[in-house]
């Protein structure tokens, strides 16, 4: 049974330049103990989608009535669309959800400690005496792997490295025991050496915990280091999705193939990169038909620019929405 399923998820936003689509027709879901990859270029809506799943979008967000999200959890089934107030919105925004963000400076508070900040999430989600939620808070931070703990849990974000900051924020996260984990580019402001790290430390915490975890990321080295299945989201519609090594050994849409094709490669370092043609549309200037007709390298004249492509299975839970693929799931 599945963690999390979205369904139609339909997401628009009321502008001074009209109503735009931000999120269209997006469908997926994530068990316990999986970890989903969204991946995509900026602007393709990876974590506008994310948010959705905490009600953390701005009040100009306007949802279909045919958009569903449903979380499960084992006494019941939470309609995180239908939640209203902030009482109930409690239990998606740091409860059974927790979000770690890309960059933690932004998200703690500068003339707040770490420990305060734990041990206040965990009053508002817990039973916990402030003392008992400050002996987890430390464990936490044990656990990720900060050392001096009791240290760190007394001082400020700012007094951190970038590295321990993006670790705290892991053991905030983490210390309501949630059941999904959104990572959106937990990593991306981080050099090599603890990117590694913090990848090796969420592998492990996926198995500790069982938790399901939806890791948004440009990078598709870093999704096949740490995914299950992977969806590749290009202006707000997933084009192709499944199981990572399916997608990324024989991705099937334009797209995926063309973010694989700007990857270096180490084997070939003098040859220069193909990047992707053209840049991303603008949500208000939204290509009718297939929204990656206007880059695409396989463009069909007056079919992709007229219809939307419905999706196609190609086998083992791997499919793709393009015109080029024919009813058999192969190239037409």
């Amino acid at each position: 049974m599945s963690l999390l399923t979205v369904e139609n998820l339909n997401l628009q936003f009321d502008t001074d330049e009209g109503r735009i689509t931000a999120v269209d027709n997006v469908s997926f879901e994530i068990n316990a103990g999986e970890v989903l990859g969204l991946v995509g270029e900026s602007g393709s809506g990876k974590s506008v989608t994310a948010k959705s799943l905490m009600q953390l979008n701005p009040a100009n967000a306007v949802y279909s009535s045919e958009s569903s999200i449903k979380l499960k959890l084992e006494a019941e089934e939470v309609d995180v669309l239908s939640l209203k107030s902030s009482r109930e919105l409690v239990i998606v925004r740091g409860g059974a959800i927790s979000m770690i963000f890309q960059e933690p400076m932004a998200s703690f508070a500068p003339a707040i400690t770490i420990g305060s900040h734990m041990v206040e999430q965990l009053l508002i989600h817990t039973t916990m005496t402030k003392n008992t939620a400050a002996e987890l808070s430390v464990e936490m931070l044990e656990r990720v792997g900060i050392n001096e703990a009791g240290k760190r849990f007394h001082q400020y974000a700012f007094e951190l490295s970038g590295g321990m900051r993006q670790r705290a924020m892991i053991a905030m996260a983490l210390s309501t025991k949630p059941k999904l984990l959104i990572a959106d580019e937990p990593t991306t402001a981080l050099d090599v050496t603890i990117q590694a790290q913090v990848l090796d430390l969420m592998k492990d915490l996926v198995s500790e915990f069982g938790m399901g975890i939806l890791f948004i990321t440009h990078d598709l080295g870093v999704i096949a280091q740490v995914a299950d299945r992977v969806s590749v989201m290009y202006l707000g519609r997933i084009v192709e999705s499944g199981p990572v090594r399916d997608v990324l050994r024989s991705p099937a849409h334009p797209y995926t193939q063309g973010l694989l094709k700007a990857l270096p490669k180490l084997d070939a370092l003098d040859q220069p990169l193909t990047p992707v043609e053209g840049d991303i549309p603008s949500p208000l200037e939204r290509p009718p038909g297939c929204v990656f007709h206007t880059r695409c390298p396989e463009v069909i004249a007056d079919r992709c620019n007229a219809s939307v492509p419905t999706r196609t299975e190609l086998g083992h839970g791997h499919s793709s929405s393009c015109f080029v693929l024919d009813t058999a799931g192969k190239p037409a």
